[in-house]
């Protein structure tokens, strides 16, 4: 696999560090949830640190199964990637991170726990060996101070060699992180990863109990009941400070007109409240709640070192530099035996990957395309209930030259600033469009209308310009 191009450890100063020694052989299994790198960031920055790296700098006490050489060598071979002074360890270059959710229940696994046989209904196991019910590709890079996080719907068709035309989710099933991490590097542009993390998703619950719950904004009310799996979501719009299972509920439910991909926004939504709202002095005092359940839950060939020196860097990471996106496609599908497949966009991924993974061409040229206004399709999301206010915007935008401009589905979270999106990923583009409007932030998420280039989510800030 590609060695990085950032792979630089003298640019931070100080001597080119040292090969990490080799790791044990360890093996496969599965886990779930971005909120694993996020939550077990918070849980042990800090006042912990010490103690952590008293338990050892050089073992990987997540890691729950081996693997083989083989496997362990599609990792970046274990390069170092972290500092390895009695400080809180810091990043020395960029490092790519796969976090896989694991969903699995107790009809996934030839021999469930007795105490789960019989149920009536599909028990819920803390287990690794499953299908991938969430998938992100986290960059790290102290280099360009940034941090970008690309969700890979579980749905993505890929080709194995031994298995034919797959959904991507199915690989852990079939090989294991080791399986998982070579098919998204394939997938995208040949990045290599570095680590893995896998969370299970009976962990999720407590994770976020420990942390005293999160408070987001539920787009609209979500109701739904599976039996078979005991699963019952019955969330209301609004604001709300949600508990763990609450938490859970959101992010499981997918049962409207966007299905995957609008699980994944509500995905976004909570890591990023989950982001603001616990990177405080206030979650120190948790870290006795949080760690058991780290070591529970999760699967991980992170070292304690290189673990503090992740949470490290998402901590001291301004908000306004951390971009989430998603794995550009469409949801076409190939009508083979009636399954519907996210068939990747290769030729915006290879864009997305030279400009947020420093792969491919284009990475290090520093050129800048042309922004052709009259190509872009710009959604406007209205949180503020003035049509005159949005066709205020609609005029100045097409004056402009913006001819793809259209109005898209109501937001039902006031706003009191406007934000401008980059949907598909494309921040120069958001910029300039927010430029024009000369209001508001630009965010790079995929929060907004899934078919534009760029969404603007109108905020009260708007209204009041036109005063």
């Amino acid at each position: 696999m590609p060695n990085h191009k950032n792979h630089q450890p003298h640019r931070q100063g100080g001597k080119n560090p040292q090969p990490a020694r080799k790791q044990p052989a360890k093996k496969k299994r599965g886990n779930w949830l971005w909120l694993g790198l996020g939550l077990t960031g918070v849980a042990v920055v800090s006042a912990t640190a010490g103690a952590l790296l008293a338990v050892s700098l050089s073992t990987t006490p997540f890691l729950k199964q081996k693997l083989s050489p083989e496997e362990a060598a599609v990792f970046g071979n274990g390069d170092r990637f972290s500092s390895s002074n009695l400080r809180i360890p810091e990043l020395i270059r960029p490092v790519n991170i796969l976090v896989m959710g694991m969903s699995v229940l107790s009809s996934d696994v030839d021999n469930p726990p007795p105490e789960q046989r019989d149920l009536g209904y599909k028990a819920q196991l803390n287990s690794f060996n499953g299908l991938a019910d969430t998938m992100l590709l986290i960059r790290l890079d102290p280099i360009d101070k940034r941090i970008s996080i690309l969700s890979i719907p579980r749905d993505t068709r890929v080709e194995l060699d031994e298995h034919g035309v797959q959904k991507i989710n199915i690989t852990n099933r079939f090989g294991g992180p080791a399986l998982t991490a070579k098919t998204v590097s394939e997938l995208v542009e040949g990045i290599e990863i570095d680590r893995y993390i896998r969370v299970n998703v009976s962990g999720v619950e407590k994770l976020v109990d420990a942390l005293g719950g999160v408070t987001v904004f539920i787009p609209k009310d979500l109701k739904y009941t599976d039996e078979s799996q005991h699963l019952y979501i019955n969330l209301k719009q609004g604001k709300q400070h949600l508990n763990g299972n609450q938490v859970l509920q959101l992010l499981r439910f997918r049962h409207d007109a966007l299905g995957d991909l609008g699980r994944i926004q509500r995905q976004q939504m909570v890591m990023q409240a989950l982001v603001e709202q616990s990177l405080t002095p206030a979650t120190l005092s948790k870290i006795p709640d949080i760690l058991p359940v780290i070591q529970s839950y999760i699967d991980s060939n992170l070292t304690v070192e290189e673990l503090l020196a992740v949470a490290s860097y998402g901590v001291k990471t301004p908000r306004d530099r951390i971009q989430k996106l998603i794995l550009p496609g469409n949801f076409n599908g190939d009508g083979r035996n009636g399954v519907s497949y996210w068939l990747p966009s290769k030729r915006k991924i290879k864009a997305i990957a030279a400009q947020y993974f420093d792969q491919g061409e284009g990475s290090e040229s520093g050129e800048k395309a042309t922004i052709n206004p009259a190509r872009l399709r710009i959604a406007i999301q209205d949180s503020t209930g003035n049509r005159a206010a949005v066709q205020a915007l609609v005029r100045k935008l097409e004056r402009a030259g913006y001819n793809g401009v259209y109005i898209a589905e109501r937001l039902t979270e006031p706003l009191s600033v406007t934000r401008t999106i980059a949907q598909q990923g494309d921040e120069e583009a958001a910029k300039t469009v927010q430029t024009e409007i000369g209001l508001g932030e630009v965010r790079v998420e995929s929060s907004g209308n899934v078919g534009s280039d760029v969404t603007i989510q109108l905020g009260k800030d708007w209204v009041q310009k036109q005063k």
